[in-house]
Order: structure tokens, then C-alpha cells, then sequence
């Protein structure tokens, strides 16, 4: 079971020059089949949905299609498929839309990863005044005891957090920053079970899927989650979001966004204010074919236009799971593993992992790796970062990574403008890379050093 990857890289039209991309959590490259379904959607269906002229029914169909094939990818259903321009936009308009089922008293519990669902709960809490927020903490990691900054959202740091008031926790399936796997299924089950037992009237959860949706396959039915979220400018499409918000939480829990004449009452577009860049939301119906390609068995998918459902959902979910099951293989044996060794190999200058540093490296150690470098005279990040970019054929990057509360909180403390170095690859990264990325980076480090 192992990826094709010349077959991989072919799709890429950007990866043709041979420059590395290292900074994939920040945005990944697009697959050609959605460049050419944009271009495809503007030049011959372009025109406002919902008329009941030929080019209007195409063009809504077409916006149609991205839910549908949404909701494949997550095992959802397309009525609980939302789309915006960022995954902040829709985690800000879901706090807009809950905030009348919050009662006063009620708690939200947050962490300090990504901004995106973080920022919007801060912005309701401070607004309400009598809600009250919590922080799940980053706490270290018990086998790594001589490195400072190995941390990670653990459950037992959790679970004491959780009271008869907790009405939302927030956090996320992976963190675009430590590279973890943040274990939904297992935090959402174990927290339901001591939020009933302490007597909470209700608790939902709102999952960050941005630096997982790569790696690993969202399950949302498997997770039990009401929210979750991810943005497709990650996943080889182009700049727009998409959301799962559970039937229940549309019936039961959220207030309309939309215009107020429109029937949508416990409908998925009651949450879309206006309408999403249609091209944009056409385009990543290329994503999902992408993704079974990865797969032995490629399956086609089969689309019935009569009841506008996908047909062989069996199928698909079969091939989705051997695609990401490639897709770990891969990233853990030749993109993780060496780097976290050589990354190892430098702490005599210095040189210390932001997270999970355990080598043998664990299987949800994703291929995103931050590191700081201690003990030198000036801030060590940005002098390695342009001294990749001065090769002309790599690219990673520096800084809190709007993680910021995270950063915030590494003890010994790090220049937060500086903040840490992060290279982020992904499956169509190859070993060649990595190989040529180390040796660069040797020549960085050393240079920041000395």
C-alpha cells in the first residue's frame, strides 16, 4: 500500500519547477482538475443562482454538486454542508448563530491553537459578560521530559474543566503548529460522559479539521461531533471553507443569518448570509475524484441527477479510507521520521521540537514540525527562513502561526515576533525532498548558531 507519487506530483501544475513547498499548513497547491473546473464555471456557467433558465439550472447544479460531494468526503449528509470564504468566517457566524441557545451561567471552554476557533468564542464571551470562558491547556509531554517545549492538548487536562455550566468546548482535530493528532472521537465521547454525569443541560462541540482534513479522514458520524470545519485552500482547492453542522444543532441550537423572508428556517443556508464564491464552491468537486485516484481501486463516482444523491457512498468511503490510509504510510516513513531524527540530532545546538518530539516518531505525528533554536545571541527564526529562501527552491516560514495563544504560553519563553520555525509538508512530498530540505536546513541552523 504505497503511493504513486510521480503519478501524485503530475497533478499538481504548480509542484512542475521543482521549488519545495514547506509551509503546506499555511496552504496547499491545487490540484489541475479544480483550476480547470474554475475556469470551467466562469466560462460557461457564470450567471446568478435559482431562474429557471437553462444556464441558471447548470450553474446551480453545479453549486449543488460541492455539498453533495462535501458531505462524501465527511459522511455527512449535503443538507449539512455550509460553505464561506474562511474558516473563521463560518466558526464567526456559528457563534453569532448559537449565541440566544447559550444561557447566562453557561461556559465555553477553548484552547490556545488556532485563532479560527478561538477568536470568534473570545469575541461572544466578552460580548455577553455573563458566560464564562475557559482555556484547556497545552500541558507537557510526560516522555519528553528534557525538552521543555514538547506539549500537547492532553484529555486529563480536560476533563476536570467540564461542569454542570460547560455548554461548548472548541478545539482542534489536529494542530497546524505541533503537528498532533488531537483525538476527536475519543475527547468527544469521554467528555459527553462526565458532562452528564456532572448534569449539563447540553454540550456541543465545534471541531477545527484545517491541518487534519490533509492527513487523515474526517469521520463526523464516527466522531459524534455537531461542528466541524475546514478550509479547502488546504486540501488542494482553492480559497473557500466549508462546514458540517449537525441537523440537530440546525433544528435545535443555532438562530437564522440569512435574509429574513427566506424559508430556511433548520436549513444549512441559514447559516450562509450571503451567497459563497459559486466557482470557488463548483471547483473543489475536484478534490474528491483527486482523492480516490490515490486508491487501488480509483473508483468513479456515480451521481444520480434525477435525485441529485451520489449512488456508491459504500464505495467511495472504502477507497477514502485506503487513500488516507497511503497518505499516513507515506508522510510518517518518508517525511516525518527523517526529519524529527535530524531534528533530534541538533539539540546540542540548541535545537528543540514544539510538540511531539518522540522518535520512534508515533502515528499521529503529522508532517507538520516546529522547532525553536535556544541559546543564541538574536532570535534564530527568521535568519533560517531566509537563508532556505535565498537557495530559490524552498519555502517554510516563522512565527506564531496564529496560534497565538499557544506560542504565548511556551515556557522558557520565545520571541513571539520571531516565534517558531515550522516546515509543514505533505503527501506529495517526496523523499528527495526531504533529503535535500535537511541539508539546507543543516547549513541554517549552523549559520544561526554560530
Amino acid at each position: 500500500m504505497t503511493l504513486d507519487i510521480q503519478s501524485v506530483r503530475s497533478q499538481f501544475p504548480g509542484l512542475k519547477d521543482g521549488f519545495i513547498f514547506g509551509d503546506n499548513a499555511g496552504g496547499s497547491q491545487v490540484v489541475e482538475d479544480v483550476i480547470a473546473r474554475i475556469s470551467d464555471y466562469l466560462s460557461t456557467s457564470n450567471v446568478q443562482l435559482g431562474a429557471q433558465y437553462t444556464v441558471s439550472k447548470l450553474s446551480t447544479a453545479r453549486v449543488d454538486l460541492g455539498a453533495t460531494y462535501t458531505a462524501a468526503l465527511v459522511n455527512a449528509s449535503p443538507t449539512e454542508i455550509i460553505f464561506g470564504p474562511s474558516s473563521t468566517a463560518l466558526v464567526i457566524s456559528i457563534s453569532r448563530a448559537i449565541d440566544k441557545d447559550i444561557l447566562d451561567g453557561e461556559e465555553i471552554i477553548i484552547t490556545g491553537e488556532h485563532e479560527s476557533n478561538v477568536g470568534p468564542w473570545k469575541k461572544l464571551v466578552a460580548a455577553r459578560k455573563n458566560i464564562e470562558m475557559k482555556i484547556w491547556p497545552h500541558t507537557p509531554i510526560s516522555d519528553s521530559s528534557s525538552n521543555p517545549y514538547a506539549v500537547a492538548l492532553q484529555i486529563d487536562a480536560l476533563l476536570p474543566l467540564i461542569t454542570s455550566k460547560t455548554r461548548l468546548i472548541a478545539f482542534p482535530a489536529a494542530s497546524n503548529l505541533l503537528g498532533a493528532d488531537g483525538h476527536v472521537k475519543e475527547v468527544i465521547a469521554k467528555a459527553r460522559e462526565v458532562a452528564k454525569e456532572r448534569g449539563a443541560r447540553k454540550l456541543e462541540f465545534i471541531v477545527d479539521c484545517v491541518a487534519y482534513t490533509p492527513h487523515r479522514l474526517i469521520n463526523v458520524k464516527d466522531w459524534d461531533v455537531d461542528y466541524a470545519f475546514f478550509s479547502y485552500y488546504k486540501l488542494y482547492g482553492p480559497h473557500v471553507a466549508t462546514m458540517y453542522v449537525r441537523q440537530a444543532a440546525l433544528q435545535g441550537s443555532l438562530s437564522s443569518l440569512a435574509h429574513h423572508f427566506l424559508p430556511v428556517a433548520g436549513k444549512a443556508y441559514m447559516l450562509q448570509p450571503g451567497g459563497p464564491g459559486y466557482e470557488s464552491v463548483y471547483a473543489i468537486t475536484g478534490v474528491l475524484p483527486y482523492l480516490l485516484s490515490l486508491s487501488d481501486s480509483k473508483p468513479s463516482i456515480a451521481f444520480d441527477e434525477a435525485t441529485a444523491t451520489i449512488t456508491n457512498t459504500s464505495e467511495i468511503t472504502s477507497a477514502l479510507v485506503e487513500a488516507y490510509q497511503k497518505i499516513a504510510k507515506h508522510e510518517t516513513e518518508v517525511l516525518v521520521t527523517p526529519l524529527i531524527k535530524y531534528l533530534r540530532s541538533k539539540y546540542e545546538q540548541g535545537v528543540r521540537i514544539v510538540g511531539d518530539d518522540a522518535f520512534p516518531v508515533n502515528p499521529g505525528r503529522f508532517p507538520t514540525i516546529s522547532f525553536v533554536v535556544v541559546g543564541t545571541k538574536e532570535p534564530a527564526g527568521d535568519k533560517i527562513v531566509k537563508y532556505l529562501d535565498a537557495t530559490e527552491k524552498i519555502g517554510i516560514r516563522n512565527g506564531h502561526m496564529y496560534a497565538y495563544t499557544l506560542v504565548e504560553s511556551l515556557k522558557p519563553a520565545i520571541d513571539l515576533d520571531d516565534g517558531v520555525v515550522r516546515v509543514s509538508f505533505i503527501h506529495y512530498n517526496t523523499a528527495e525532498e526531504v533529503e535535500i530540505f535537511i541539508e539546507e536546513l543543516d547549513r541554517a541552523i549552523d549559520g544561526a548558531v554560530s
